[in-house]
């Protein structure tokens, strides 16, 4: 006997629709069983969790301030996966943005211009695209599978930023501790309204990349191109598109999204460079990505209900004590719903019995 998919005949609109709605009714139903198992009350729990983070302005400021690289990354990685390329290293690019972006504030401090920060948002894109260019290069011209090479250079990234603020690019008068120069003002993303909090200029950067990408995908060739290739190669090839140019397009872009976005956190909420720059950024987004159903505009809602579970396990961890694992929890199983809903919509699990084999087996009997 064994378990099979087979794929259903139509997919229901409607559920397709209501896939992530269903997704995150299952995930806070499943959660509230977790925390009444952990001995805490399910409803001030999914409260404090969903509901308390939304009641101050400041903490609207916060959701704002996570949403942005969540949405950024997002949107560069929906490229990728409609194009059937797996990139799974966003992290990584992620920090080696960060990192290419403060050459100029770490290594250049004592210039002062305008221009320090414009370039240094160019750099943190260009440091990050060269990075996803290394899985890149290895998919298009050796057939690397992308997953595995894209994530384990996430844990070169890690130690090389890790040696860097502890080594060459340490604060000398940083007290000895493991962070770089502070930003000087010019390399500082400002706030959005200056009086108003700190919700600086990434989630504006968000919306207008996410805004620019649906476009592009809904209007452009090159969406088109993303969408043929990415449901069939041999489709594509005979429209005339380029298998080995759309993975070079599609890294690049998500790395570039990946890398602004680091720069732009480590500069708009962080100040300087520290061992520690994200908190998961790179992964959760994949999970934005597929919450948003790999829609740049989906992406966007998708953004802000992951950002929210980062307030949530903080607000959590106040009101009832819990871990902060507990948001990891909440993220794997959204993850898990969105796929699991996604799947049976489009397939219905079968049981296959081998009727030969049990006959065979009953004769032996």
């Amino acid at each position: 006997m064994r378990i099979e998919l087979e794929k259903r005949p139509g997919g229901s609109p409607l559920f397709s629709v209501l896939s992530p709605l269903l997704a995150m009714v299952l995930t806070v139903v499943f959660g509230g069983i977790m925390f009444w198992l952990l001995g805490k009350d399910p409803v001030d729990a999914i409260y404090s969790f969903f509901i308390e983070p939304l009641l101050e302005v400041w903490s609207l400021h916060e959701l704002a301030i996570k949403a942005g690289p969540l949405i950024l990354i997002g949107v560069g990685l929906s490229v990728c996966y409609r194009s059937n390329n797996w990139n799974i290293g966003a992290e990584g690019q992620f920090i080696m943005g960060a990192i290419a972006g403060s050459i100029l504030p770490v290594v250049f401090f004592e210039w002062h211009s305008p221009l320090v920060l414009p370039l240094m948002l160019v750099m943190g894109a260009i440091g990050g695209a060269l990075y996803a260019g290394i899985p890149a290069l290895l998919k298009a011209h050796f057939n690397t599978n992308e997953i595995l090479t894209s994530l384990m250079l996430v844990y070169i990234a890690q130690l090389f930023l890790d040696w860097l603020v502890r080594g060459p690019w340490r604060n000398p008068q940083g007290m000895n501790f493991p962070e770089t120069r502070t930003f000087a003002t010019e390399a500082v993303l400002p706030a959005v309204v200056e009086s108003s909090g700190r919700a600086h200029w990434s989630i504006v950067f968000a919306l207008v990349a996410a805004v620019l990408v649906w476009f592009m995908m809904r209007f452009t060739l090159k969406g088109f191109e993303v969408t043929v290739l990415g449901e069939s190669a041999r489709a594509g090839r005979f429209a005339g598109f380029s298998s080995r140019k759309m993975i070079w397009f599609s890294m690049l872009l998500s790395g570039a999204f990946a890398g602004f976005a680091g720069i732009a956190e480590v500069s708009g909420s962080i100040g300087h460079l520290q061992p520690i720059i994200s908190p998961g950024y790179g992964f959760t987004a994949i999970i934005v990505a597929f919450l948003g159903r790999l829609n740049p505009l989906g992406i966007v809602a998708s953004g802000l209900v992951l950002a929210l579970t980062y307030l949530g396990g903080e607000a959590a961890q106040l009101s009832i004590g819990v871990s902060d694992k507990v948001t990891r929890v909440f993220q794997g199983l959204l993850l898990f719903f969105v796929l699991s809903c996604d799947t049976l919509i489009h397939y219905r699990i079968r049981i296959v019995v081998d009727r030969v084999r049990t006959a065979i087996e009953g004769g032996r009997n």
